[in-house]
C-alpha cells in the first residue's frame, strides 16, 4: 500500500460499520479500482490491510491493486442481497479494471408473466423487454427464486415455462396433465377468466403482497413437526426460507439513489488533481471561494460558498453586506469580509478550510490577505482565479498557473468560482427588490413603519399588493376603509 495514504486509510477502516454495503478501492486520482460487497464492511475491508494477509504468490492481482489504493468509500445497505444487487449495478457502471465478476454483463434474475397472452406464464428472464409482460425483480437469488416459482405453481394453480396446456372442445383449458398432484386441490380444467384470476393473485404476491401465505407455511410447518412428519416439515421450513429470501424487499438502486455516482467521483478526481497542480501535501477536501458583488458601488455584497470533498455545501454558504464603506471599491470590499469571516472562525476556535479561492486577479489576493493580517491570522493555501484567461494567481512568490482547459482541478475552481458569482448575485437582487419594496410604502401618505410592516407581512410582496381590491387592504389588521382607499388611490395613480 502506498506508504502516503496508509495511515489515513487504516484509519477509516478502524471507524468502519459491522452492517452490510459495498466498499470501492480508489487510486489517488479517485478512479475505482475495485467494487466488493461485504456482509461485514469492517471485516470485510480490514482484511485487506492485515498484516498477516500475504496476497504476493497467492493472490498477485490483489497485491498490485493493494499497492495503488489511496482511499477506501462505503455504501451501506439493510441486507446481503441489496449489497450484492448494488455491487453488479455499480461494476456495470463502472467497470473497475481488477473486477471480473459481472463484466459479462449478467443480469440479475427477473420474473416474466406475459399477460397479453390468452394464458400468461411465468418465467425467470434476465433481459426485460418492451413486450407488454409485467417484469417483476430483479432477484438476487436464482436457486431460491425458482424454488418460489415451484411453489407459487401449487399455490395458485398457475403455468410456469413448461407448462403444456390443452384446449378443450368447450372452449376451457386443461392446464396439466397431472392436474391433482400438480395444482394440490385447483380445478384442472378451467376458462381463461378463471385462469386470469390466478394470474392477478401471483402478481400480487410477487408484488409483495406475501404475509398470510407465509404465516399459513408456517403454520403447516409447525403442525408436521408436532406430528413427527420430520421430512415434510423440513421441506416446508425450506419452501419458507426460499420465499422470504427471493421477495425480500430491496432498495433499487438507479442513478440517482446510488450514493457514489458520476459526479462525487469526478468531484474526488478534481480535488486530487487540484492538490497536485497547486503542490499542496493534502487534498483539499474543504475549500470556501469568495466574491463580491454591486451595482455601480450601491448594494456591495459579498458571497462566501463552501465546497465538500468537492461537491457544494450549500448549508454554509454565507453573505455579506459590505459595512466599511459605500462606494466601488472591490478590494476594500474583500479584504473587510475575508478579515470577517476568519476572524470569527478563529475566536470559535474551528480549524480554516484547507483552500480558500477569490474571484479575481492579484490585486484582489492581495486584499485577501491583508484581512487575514489585520487580524493577525495566518492564512490557508489562497488563490485568486483571474476569470479573463482563467488563470491561477498564488499569493506568494510563484509565477501564474494556467491549466488546461479539460483539467479536473480547474473545472472544480470553476464551479466554485461561478457558484460564488451566482450566490452573490442573487443576494445583490434580494437586497435591491427590499429596498424597491421599502420605497414604494415610504411614499405612501400617512404610512408609518408599523402599517408598512403590516402590510408586508399581509400581502407578502408589493406585487400582491398591487394587486389588492380596497376590501382586501381594508381587512388587514390596523387598517380602516379610509386608510385602505387612501393606499388604493396611490397605487392606481403609481402605475
Amino acid at each position: 500500500m502506498n506508504p502516503e495514504f496508509a495511515s489515513a486509510i487504516k484509519e477509516k477502516v478502524r471507524r468502519l460499520p459491522e452492517s452490510p454495503g459495498v466498499y470501492l478501492m480508489k487510486d489517488r486520482l479517485g478512479t475505482i479500482l475495485y467494487v466488493g460487497k461485504a456482509k461485514s464492511l469492517k471485516k470485510r475491508v480490514s482484511s485487506y490491510f492485515q498484516p498477516s494477509r500475504r496476497f504476493t504468490l497467492a493472490q498477485p492481482k490483489v497485491a498490485a491493486m493493494i499497492e495503488l489504493v489511496a482511499d477506501v468509500e462505503i455504501v451501506e445497505v439493510r441486507s446481503e442481497a441489496e449489497a450484492l444487487l448494488l455491487e453488479g449495478r455499480l461494476i456495470k457502471e463502472w467497470k473497475p479494471r481488477y473486477n471480473t465478476d459481472f463484466v459479462d454483463d449478467k443480469r440479475f434474475p427477473m420474473v416474466r408473466a406475459d399477460v397479453t397472452a390468452e394464458l400468461p406464464r411465468f418465467r425467470v428472464v434476465r433481459f426485460p423487454k418492451e413486450d407488454g409482460a409485467r417484469y417483476f425483480g430483479p432477484f438476487p437469488h436464482s436457486g431460491l427464486l425458482r424454488k418460489t416459482l415451484a411453489e407459487m405453481r401449487r399455490r395458485f394453480g398457475i403455468l410456469l415455462a413448461d407448462g403444456t396446456p390443452k384446449r378443450h372442445d368447450d372452449g376451457r383449458w386443461e392446464l396439466y396433465g397431472d392436474a391433482r398432484a400438480e395444482l394440490y386441490g385447483h380445478e384442472p380444467v378451467v376458462t381463461a377468466d378463471d385462469y386470469r384470476k390466478r394470474v392477478d393473485e401471483a402478481c400480487s404476491f410477487l408484488e409483495g403482497r406475501t404475509r398470510e401465505w407465509l404465516e399459513d407455511l408456517r403454520k403447516e410447518m409447525k403442525e408436521a413437526a408436532g406430528n413427527l412428519e420430520f421430512e415434510k416439515a423440513a421441506g416446508l421450513r425450506d419452501a419458507v426460507e426460499a420465499l422470504e429470501r427471493t421477495l425480500e424487499k430491496t432498495r433499487k438502486f438507479n442513478r440517482e439513489s446510488v450514493v457514489f455516482n458520476r459526479a462525487r467521483l469526478e468531484a474526488g478526481r478534481g480535488v486530487e488533481e487540484l492538490r497536485l497542480a497547486l503542490a499542496m501535501a493534502t487534498p483539499p477536501k474543504r475549500c470556501e471561494c469568495f466574491d463580491i458583488s454591486h451595482i455601480s458601488g450601491s448594494f456591495c455584497v459579498a458571497s462566501m460558498v463552501a465546497f465538500d470533498n468537492g461537491r457544494p455545501d450549500r448549508p454554509n454558504y454565507r453573505r455579506f453586506k459590505v459595512r466599511s464603506f459605500e462606494g466601488n471599491d472591490d478590494f476594500r470590499a474583500m479584504q473587510e469580509v475575508v478579515g470577517r469571516r476568519y476572524r470569527r472562525i478563529a475566536e470559535e476556535d474551528r480549524p480554516p478550510p484547507e483552500l480558500v479561492v477569490i474571484d479575481g486577479g492579484r490585486g484582489q489576493v492581495a486584499a485577501a490577505l491583508k484581512g487575514f493580517a489585520e487580524h493577525g491570522l495566518e492564512p490557508p493555501m489562497l488563490i485568486g482565479l483571474a476569470k479573463k484567461e482563467e488563470t491561477i494567481i498564488f499569493c506568494d512568490e510563484r509565477a501564474p498557473l494556467r491549466l488546461p482547459a479539460h483539467h479536473e482541478g480547474l473545472r472544480l475552481l470553476q464551479r466554485m468560482r461561478d457558484e460564488a458569482h451566482r450566490f452573490a448575485n442573487t443576494f445583490n437582487a434580494d437586497l435591491r427588490s427590499q429596498r424597491l419594496r421599502e420605497t414604494v410604502l415610504d411614499e405612501i401618505p400617512g404610512l408609518g413603519p408599523s402599517r408598512r410592516k403590516a402590510l408586508l407581512a399581509h400581502f407578502g410582496t408589493i406585487e400582491k399588493l398591487r394587486a389588492a381590491t380596497l376590501e382586501d387592504i381594508a381587512a388587514v389588521e390596523g387598517f380602516g376603509p379610509v386608510q385602505a382607499a387612501k393606499i388604493r388611490e396611490f397605487l392606481d395613480q403609481a402605475d
